[in-house]
């Protein structure tokens, strides 16, 4: 990250009206950003001459082209696991009972793999364009695995796609009519804080996950604790060795703030990373223990061919209405509506406040524009059999970097085009090289702490319990649930239930018939 003598290479805080929350290329400080607006990169009296830095305001929101290019980089490689951890949750191998549907059919790999990217590239771009966010799209992972798990093994595959584009026309109506514009900025300020916060704690546990650093205990161990660190409470492959350095070196990088030091680390991690595999050949985890999590880095054989775009449009809108009855499929549907509106929500909070784009409630200016995108990449996903898309959370890398306007996502949406047609080589790279990136933002975002007041017991609470559920559960929708509930008793307790608004009772209600779904479901029949 850059020093304070390259003033071109230092970000500086936004126009847009400040929150003092946002990360800034010059490394995280115990004051915080500085307040000293725009530096030499910033706007002149007669405004930038460029079209391109006009039309996404790059000079006005403090940031430079290089930035831009930068972090839209480094998002595009946190985040294209997905083309290849996709495919793997919904995918499967014709005749394999893996993620078979109803009559036993199964979503070719390949296939998703393409539609993965094609949608994640094209959705990131309009984005980019329409709501000029550096936030990138692409299939969501809790909505994902609901499908697979869920949904499918109701109905067939084209028939749980067609449930995916019911939810996201609704989400977009909502959208569109300003209901969800309405509940984004009914959140306390507080609640946005610990939600940003929250997301930078799930992201952390998602690197240690993905890393290896923290696994699962086996269900032979007959132990009521979940997880451990590493294998025995020790770090004992090489995968999780090479991630644990990847952190030190890009914490490293960002103390001594020299200028993309998250892709610096990420590229010099994978580096090695090859190198030790082709010394050392060993291969997946899930073909023998010690092995790499999810992609193995060796220099690709050859360098991809044409993508199999074949199950766009596979889709059945009405199916699942007619297969499992209305009320049934309306659940499913309501089911996915609720973790795709407030995982987004979450999300755009988050990104938002650490960015410095939020103003001082932690609202962003003209999220209506950016929530109705978001909402179409829930329909693209479920027309092209890709899952609902959404703002990834893992944007967050980008923002570190400097990425400050939807330029950045229109870098990583052309790369995730261009993955279609070059699938090995974007292998190379594994989830213990990029995942070190995702515990460096976790620890720039858990800062937003510092502007929630822990000493008063009835917003302490909340607060806490939203930033714990999401990692714990695995899921930013859940904490957000978790908090809205809390907040809504703990007003009440008191004696404030008046200023909470009407907006928070309600989604609060509506998170307590979320939680309880399946007794509900099981209820009803």
């Amino acid at each position: 990250m850059p020093s304070d003598s390259a003033p071109d290479e230092s970000p500086s805080k936004p126009t847009t009206p400040p929150t003092g929350s946002g990360p800034t290329e010059t490394g995280p400080t115990e004051t915080g950003p500085t307040e000293t607006g725009p530096t030499e990169t910033g706007p002149t009296e007669t405004g930038p001459t460029n079209p391109v830095d006009r039309f996404f305001k790059i000079s006005e929101r403090g940031s430079t082209f290089a930035r831009e290019f930068r972090g839209g980089l480094v998002t595009f490689f946190t985040m294209a696991y997905i083309v290849v951890l996709n495919p793997i949750i919904i995918g499967g191998i014709s005749g394999s009972p893996h993620n078979a549907d109803v009559l036993g059919h199964v979503l070719p790999i390949a296939q998703v793999a393409a539609v993965t990217a094609l949608v994640a590239g094209v959705m990131s771009i309009i984005f980019g364009l329409v709501a000029n966010y550096p936030f990138a799209i692409a299939a969501g992972l809790g909505v994902n695995s609901l499908l697979a798990v869920t949904i499918a093994p109701q109905v067939t595959w084209p028939e749980a796609m067609g449930l995916v584009v019911v939810e996201g026309i609704i989400i977009v109506v909502l959208a569109v009519t300003g209901f969800r514009t309405a509940v984004f900025n009914a959140v306390p300020a507080e609640l946005k804080a610990a939600i940003a916060a929250g997301i930078g704690a799930f992201i952390t546990f998602v690197g240690f996950v993905d890393a290896g650093f923290v696994r699962r205990i086996p269900d032979a161990a007959d132990t009521n604790v979940p997880v451990q660190l590493g294998s025995g409470n020790s770090i004992t492959s090489v995968p999780t060795l090479v991630f644990v350095i990847g952190v030190l070196l890009m914490g490293v990088l960002v103390v001594r703030k020299v200028p993309g030091g998250l892709l610096i680390g990420i590229v010099v991690t994978a580096v090695v990373s090859v190198i030790l595999e082709s010394v050392l050949h060993l291969g997946s985890g899930a073909e023998k223990p010690g092995g790499w999590g999810l992609s193995v880095p060796s220099i690709p054989h050859s360098a991809g061919g044409l993508p199999n775009l074949s199950l766009v449009g596979d889709v059945d809108v009405f199916g699942a209405f007619t297969r499992i009855g209305v009320l049934a499929a309306c659940v499913l549907v309501f089911a996915l509506l609720l973790s795709n509106f407030f995982d987004a929500m979450g999300t755009m909070t988050g990104l938002g406040k650490e960015a410095g784009l939020a103003d001082e409630t932690g609202n962003l200016p003209d999220i209506g524009k950016a929530l109705v995108v978001e909402g179409t990449g829930a329909i693209a996903g479920g027309v092209a059999s890709a899952s609902s898309n959404t703002v990834f959370v893992e944007s967050a890398s980008g923002v570190a970097e400097g990425a400050r306007t939807g330029l950045a996502n229109i870098v990583t949406g052309v790369l995730f085009l261009v993955a279609m047609f070059f699938t090995p080589v974007y292998e190379v790279i594994p989830s213990e090289a990029v995942a070190p990136a995702l515990v460096i933002v976790g620890g720039l975002m858990i800062g937003q702490v510092r502007s929630i007041d822990f000493t008063k017991f009835a917003i302490a609470l909340p607060t806490f319990l939203t930033i714990v559920t999401m990692p714990f559960t695995y899921s930013i929708a859940n904490g957000i649930g978790v908090g809205f509930i809390s907040w809504v008793v703990m007003a009440t307790a008191a004696g404030k239930a008046r200023s909470v608004h009407p907006l928070m009772w309600l989604v609060a209600i509506v998170f307590v018939a979320y939680f309880a779904r399946q007794p509900i479901s099981d209820l009803v029949g």
